[in-house]
């Protein structure tokens, strides 16, 4: 390569997203989105907004299987851990009664499993959402500070499969969505 050249590609995109003015135009649009094939998308909006969620293909969360687990461990943990105590390490006959006195043991097996259940929901919600996440493409946008706002946005990733700028950009201009931006990296 010459002094003085150089080699510049465009940079790459994270996605497109469009800005809509009410729930309804964004949930139709999200609709529409789904229905053309766009699999990688998110949407944006200041409250919830009922049925956005199955719109953009959302239908299943592994929260509850986590909990479960998280659960299962913590009761298991609890259990054997007195009973290890209480059985094999230190064995204490008090009164006559049983090594494995499971019956004493339920009030810390159930605390434990609370304990862990919480803990393991806690967790898994913020590993599931990416969190902490400091930084994200779509703050590169400067109206999209109005998500928190009146305004709502759709955006589609440019890794969809069926994602192509100019094809993306014109589906949003048939949506009638009121501005269209690039989401840069």
């Amino acid at each position: 390569m010459a002094h003085g050249t150089t080699n510049r590609e465009k940079p790459r995109i994270y996605g497109l997203m469009a800005e809509f003015t009410s729930p309804e135009e964004l949930l139709e649009a999200a609709r529409r989105a789904f229905a053309a094939g766009f699999r990688k998308m998110d949407a944006y909006s200041p409250f919830p907004v009922d049925g956005l969620a199955e719109a953009i293909g959302f239908h299943r969360s592994r929260v509850p299987l986590i909990v479960l687990i998280g659960g299962i461990l913590g009761c298991l943990g609890g259990f054997f851990l007195q009973y290890w105590v209480s059985v094999v390490d230190y064995p204490i006959n008090v009164g006559g009664r049983p090594l494995n006195s499971w019956p004493s043991f339920i009030p810390v097996t159930f605390e434990l499993t609370i304990l862990v259940a919480a803990l393991s929901a806690v967790f898994g919600v913020l590993a599931l959402n990416g969190l902490p996440m400091p930084y994200h493409p779509v703050f590169n946008v400067e109206r999209f500070e109005l998500a928190s706002r009146n305004r709502f946005f759709l955006c589609i990733e440019a890794t969809d499969a069926t994602f192509d700028l100019d094809g993306t950009r014109k589906f949003f201009e048939e949506l009638g969505c009121q501005g269209i931006y690039e989401v840069d990296f």
